[in-house]
């Protein structure tokens, strides 16, 4: 759906280079949305048939846990079981469970939502109680927003639902308190969609009954740095697990690293703080390592060097598209080997720029090897290499030239 939007964006550039495009160009969602389905049950024919193969027995249960030693499933056909218990906040907004549609979105996905269905033409507003992408670097995030606020896509910030109603013609109207003027605001839509993050199923899968350690604040389960529970032969992984990053390919670099330790194959833990990851908004922003808050917390504001650079995509300067928000930040201990602690990326491809420089912080990348390595030009990535204003010095970080 990304690429969708992207696409989009493409043939309004495409005129600036010559292309002749007859006519108005519109979208048409159902031919998208047969094609996402079908490739989803693509995958999903794929990995059944990759289980059958590696002779995998598979089990479509809920399970939860009878004692230490045995677990045991629960078919489609027995007791419904509610994933998201976060969905309660909504149990207090009369119309919302009626009228919108409920997801265990987090932040980054809604906004990722809103920047397809802008992408596409869609008139779209974003409803933010307090900051958008919680955990993520906040200087990074304001970059993203104001993109998309330049985009099309519409912001109510500090804001939060008070209810939905449905009116005789069908439209969805609701009413909210503007957390920055305190009064209330009201307007209709055609559809509400809930992103109000995920809860772990913990309660679901009987606990309480082995005494394996919650957090109660978030009821994920405290695990050790080898995954190990309170309970010397249960261990958890993935989004169930208190302060783990809840990403698919985390949780099955975890897994299969646990795998090999209970056999005997590895003594290898996973590393969570080189974990790389992408926001697939309008204007994409990859990261890895630590954010300037985080590096801040661990090693102090005097601890830390932020290199930077504003800099503009070659694909955005035939297209005159705006370049005010693609920046990059390579956040280094201070000192002499100045090992790279974080970097942030916005920009387009973000996500392929990202996957290859994470390697580097996984090898324990410092500055002086970002500035030895040779910039493949003219790339967005080479805009990395090439960092050499700190925030500390004050002064311009627009890239200039070579």
């Amino acid at each position: 759906m990304h690429q969708a939007a992207l696409l989009g964006t493409a043939v309004k550039d495409a005129k600036k280079y010559g292309w002749q495009i007859p006519g108005p160009v519109s979208h048409d969602w159902a031919t998208m949305a047969g094609a996402v389905q079908n490739h989803v049950r693509s995958l999903n024919w794929g990995h059944r048939v990759q289980l059958q193969d590696k002779k995998v027995k598979y089990l479509n249960l809920k399970g939860s846990l009878a004692d230490e030693h045995t677990v045991k499933g629960l078919s489609k056909a027995g007791k419904e079981v509610s994933c998201w218990s976060q969905l309660r906040l909504l149990f207090q907004i009369p119309g919302a469970m009626e009228h919108g549609f409920t997801t265990g979105l987090h932040s980054d996905v809604a906004l990722e939502c809103a920047g397809f269905l802008t992408g596409i033409g869609l008139d779209t507003t974003v409803m933010v109680r307090s900051i958008a992408l919680r955990g993520f670097d906040q200087q990074m995030a304001g970059l993203v927003t104001d993109y998309m606020e330049a985009y099309g896509t519409r912001f109510a910030w500090k804001s939060v639902p008070k209810k939905v109603e449905k009116l005789p013609s069908g439209a969805l109207q609701v009413t909210w308190v503007d957390g920055q003027t305190g009064s209330e605001a009201r307007d209709t839509y055609d559809s509400v969609l809930w992103a109000v993050g995920r809860a772990p199923e913990t309660k679901a899968l009987g606990l309480d009954r082995l005494n394996v350690q919650l957090n109660n604040a978030t009821g994920k389960i405290v695990v050790g740095a080898d995954e190990s529970t309170s309970v010397p032969n249960i261990f958890a992984f993935g989004d169930i697990s208190e302060g783990r990053p809840e990403l698919t390919p985390t949780a099955i670099k975890a897994g299969k690293l646990l795998a090999r330790r209970l056999a005997g194959q590895s003594t290898e833990l996973m590393n969570y703080d080189n974990v790389p990851t992408t926001v697939f908004t309008p204007l994409e922003y990859g990261c890895v390592g630590l954010s300037e808050e985080e590096a801040e917390r661990r090693h102090g504001k005097d601890g830390i060097e932020v290199f930077h650079a504003f800099y503009k995509p070659l694909e955005f300067t035939v297209a005159e598209r705006d370049a005010s928000q693609c920046y990059i930040k390579v956040i280094c201990e201070r000192g002499a080997d100045q090992k790279i602690l974080g970097l942030h990326f916005t920009g387009p491809n973000a996500g392929e720029v990202t996957q290859g420089f994470s390697m580097g912080l996984q090898c324990g990348a410092t500055y002086s090897h970002l500035l030895q390595t040779v910039g493949i030009h003219p790339t967005c990535a080479e805009e990395v290499v090439k960092v050499g204003i700190t925030k500390r010095s004050g002064l311009d970080a627009a890239v200039t030239g070579c």
